[in-house]
């Protein structure tokens, strides 16, 4: 809810403030790390998506399994 009151002052503010306890050189090091960082996990999702699919089309092949034989 507190994030739909902020407005283009508070950002403004909030990048001065950044860039006052990173500093000029170090603010493109952190948004490569958060840029990775978020490659990462976009392919960790889609990773597990994939297997999901294998998985399902996999089962579409060979039958529903049927766990009361055992």
């Amino acid at each position: 809810m507190l994030f739909l009151f902020i407005g283009t002052t508070e950002i403004i503010l909030i990048a001065l403030v950044v860039l006052l306890i990173f500093g000029g050189k170090k603010i493109p090091e952190l948004m490569k790390g958060i840029g990775k960082g978020v490659k990462s996990f976009k392919d960790g999702v889609n990773g597990v998506e994939d297997e999901k699919d294998k998985l399902s089309q996999k089962e579409d092949s060979t039958g529903p399994r049927d766990s009361a034989k055992a």
